[in-house]
């Protein structure tokens, strides 16, 4: 059973779902690969984990939080769930490129497919697909769309500055 509820942000509408004890996905309304609620989903505010989420959501957008705790379950391969794992080690505020992160996950070459591993991040804000970037520093591939992209990471950027690379030393 997939459970969901919606929630208010500063981006938008977002639609939580919930296997009733982990986070399944955390999606912007109108974004790409947007799930279609179907008759055997329910609408659940009250399942769990989603007070917490919401709270510590509002945490982040308020500027109180920069990592999120909460029992997270993406459906994925292997490949993706190892992706969208080492976004979740990037820190608040930092950027990281699509090749950088394809040579963390020993597959330098394959910067293309973490791109698209990226972009169906089932479980965005909290999986924090919006720090990785190009290589040159621009801002591509979003799939809530660059507007979004772009202010989520001037909502951290008083913390850290946009313009470094986030690297291991």
């Amino acid at each position: 059973m997939t459970y969901y509820s919606w929630s208010e942000s500063p981006i938008g509408e977002l639609l939580l779902t919930s296997d009733g004890r982990s986070l399944t996905g955390l999606y912007l309304k109108g974004q790409k690969h947007f799930p279609l609620i179907t008759t055997d989903w329910q609408e659940l505010p009250d399942a769990a984990p989603f007070a917490r989420t919401c709270q510590q959501l509002t945490e982040y957008f308020n500027n109180r939080r920069q990592q999120f705790n909460l029992p997270l379950s993406p459906k994925g391969t292997n490949f993706q769930k190892q992706v969208w794992q080492h976004l979740s080690d990037i820190p608040f505020g930092r950027t990281i490129s699509y090749g950088e992160l394809a040579r963390r996950l020993g597959q330098p070459n394959a910067s293309r497919a973490v791109g698209a591993t990226n972009g169906r991040n089932p479980i965005s804000i909290i999986v924090p697909c919006h720090r990785v970037i190009a290589a040159n520093g621009r801002l591509t591939g979003y799939a809530g769309g660059i507007e979004r992209k772009h202010w989520l990471l001037q909502h951290e950027e008083p913390v850290a500055q946009l313009d470094l690379l986030y690297q291991d030393t």
